[in-house]
């Protein structure tokens, strides 16, 4: 999810906020905002959660709630998001401040939550224009994902609140079934290979590695630089962060990791090409390699992490279709993820080598 200041929509039609009791829930829970009117923008990319720039005078934040329509069991759980931020960015700064949640319905429709907005460059399918990109930049910008997963992966998490929501015991084998049910609860089309894929899965679960925070969220376009691209400034999207296994979240980051020669549905599934396919951007096995260097753990098992990954995000991209051929959501550029969805589940045969 980009957040720069240019890359915001006026709101779709059907996905206004009632800006009268939106505004009068910010003044009343949120110190020193100044006079004037409120004034809401849409974030336009992402396929999920719905996210709103508000601006008063000089003050200003992101808004996030749920999608509309109904949703799968346990997702798009605002209060946990909410909780995730209060206890990371006082030591992980590049996790936003969250500043409000609210269950009431009867503000924006849904339970929502409140954090700072960030201004910086978000990079998903292009450079902003003026900025050339170059063999140098894509090492640097790799560089820095590499290192940010790291570093979230280093904390303690016996030390955050995040401790009191963790169960990292058996987190593989939980994953797996609970990923496979997922998907019974969404499926529309029968897939080939499909029923070996997740026989495979579910008897090859590794042994796993020692707990860590994971964002399991973690790609380009959810992380934010500096202008100059010195340093990483934010990083959004926490929905799916918990306590479990590293390489899991190290197994997601690749699965959104696109590189020149991988297929074409692969690469252009979500739309157009990712950067990370231009010359100088790791492959891979580059940042797979890195992360073992730099974190001292063992990467020998990633080929299980990364076909569980691309099982994981063929899920996510089913429930989004799921809800689209139910008539829950209009989006038009939801009408051909089924293909998207197989082409996943190809990848993921490949990956295990089944």
């Amino acid at each position: 999810m980009a957040y720069q200041t240019n890359n915001t929509i006026p709101v779709r039609h059907g996905e206004e906020l009632d800006s009268e009791k939106l505004e009068g829930f910010l003044r009343e829970h949120i110190k020193g905002i100044p006079d004037g009117k409120l004034e809401i923008r849409q974030f336009g990319s992402g396929h999920s959660n719905l996210t709103y720039a508000l601006e008063i005078g000089s003050w200003e934040a992101v808004l996030r709630r749920p999608p509309l329509g109904p949703v799968a069991p346990k997702a798009h759980d605002m209060e946990r998001e909410y909780q995730v931020l209060a206890a990371l960015h006082p030591v992980f700064p590049a996790a936003p401040k969250p500043y409000v949640f609210s269950d009431d319905p009867e503000i924006v429709g849904s339970p929502f939550f409140v954090m700072e907005r960030r201004h910086g460059v978000v990079l998903d399918t292009s450079f902003p224009d003026g900025v050339q990109p170059t063999e140098e930049l894509g090492r640097k910008i790799s560089e820095q994902m590499v290192d940010l997963l790291v570093e979230l992966h280093a904390l303690d998490y016996t030390k955050t609140p995040l401790a009191a929501m963790a169960k990292p015991e058996g987190f593989m084998e939980r994953q797996v079934r609970g990923w496979i049910g997922r998907y019974d609860r969404s499926k529309t089309d029968k897939i080939e290979g499909l029923e070996d894929l997740t026989e495979w899965m579910t008897a090859h679960v590794p042994e796993s590695q020692a707990p860590a925070i994971i964002h399991y969220d973690f790609k380009l376009n959810n992380a934010m630089f500096s202008e100059d691209f010195s340093q990483m400034t934010g990083l959004f999207d926490w929905e799916m962060t918990t306590v479990g296994d590293p390489l899991a979240d190290l197994g997601a980051a690749m699965s959104y990791w696109i590189e020149q020669d991988d297929p074409p549905l692969l690469k252009h599934g979500l739309g157009k090409e990712p950067v990370t396919v231009l010359d100088g951007f790791y492959t891979r096995d580059e940042f797979i390699h890195r992360y073992g260097e730099k974190s001292g753990r063992d990467v020998s098992e990633m080929h299980f992490y990364m076909t569980f990954a691309y099982f994981k995000l063929a899920v996510i991209i089913q429930q989004i279709y799921y809800r689209y051929k139910n008539g829950q959501t209009q989006d038009p550029r939801f009408a051909h993820f089924d293909q998207f969805v197989k082409s996943l589940i190809q990848h993921a045969l490949v990956t295990a080598k089944i």
